[in-house]
């Protein structure tokens, strides 16, 4: 199971942490190959600044902000993935909600009661995927096991509609991610509209 909250890497930028572990409660704490692999995913999807329009416009959310979240520092950059490394089921979302994990830097996280985040948990929670029914920050302690979560776009775009053109350029990283994620067996997409390629298409 894998822990997300946010920390700083080796380089000093903020990530999610938990991402460079694959340790289930039986076994020793031992680093994975996959999670190993991960960590450096993670890394380049934080950094990355291929859409301008994207970036700008998650960097005016988190200056503006929403009234309810004004003490807050948003996260305000590309979200990466989470859960377990050795996941077999795999989520996968179309963006990061402005004041949703745009702000959390966790993906279906911090929408609020209600919101899509705790829908899901709720839902994983049910099944046994995750050890608690809601997503509301990235310290809250929720845990993911034998499931991962990531989105097709990493930056909120404006409207929730990220472009044709946006979806495209931000493939990479989610197939990187499922290149890594060996032992998926079931890949289930929250979006229905959403244009997402598949690996290798």
């Amino acid at each position: 199971m894998v822990s997300c909250r946010i920390c700083r890497n080796s380089k000093g930028v903020l990530l999610p942490s938990g991402f460079g572990n694959g340790a289930r409660d039986d076994v020793p704490r031992v680093v994975s190959r996959a999670a190993r692999i991960l960590a450096a995913v993670h890394d380049r999807i934080v950094a990355c600044e291929q859409c301008p329009r994207l970036r700008a416009y998650c960097k005016s959310i988190a200056r503006d902000k929403r009234k309810a979240y004004r003490e807050e520092t948003y996260w305000a950059r590309p979200v990466p993935g989470f859960g377990d490394p050795r996941a077999r089921l795999l989520l996968v979302g179309l963006a990061p909600a402005a004041h949703g994990a745009n702000r959390t830097g966790r993906a279906f996280t911090g929408d609020g009661a209600g919101g899509s985040g705790d829908f899901l948990m709720s839902a994983l929670h049910r099944a046994g995927f995750a050890n608690r029914p809601t997503s509301e920050r990235s310290d809250d302690g929720l845990k993911l096991k034998d499931a991962y979560i990531t989105m097709a776009v990493r930056c909120a775009p404006p409207d929730n509609k990220p472009t044709p053109e946006e979806i495209r350029s931000c493939f990479v990283h989610l197939e990187a991610e499922i290149r890594t994620l060996d032992r998926v067996q079931w890949l289930w997409h929250w979006e229905k509209s959403a244009s997402i390629p598949t690996c290798g298409g």
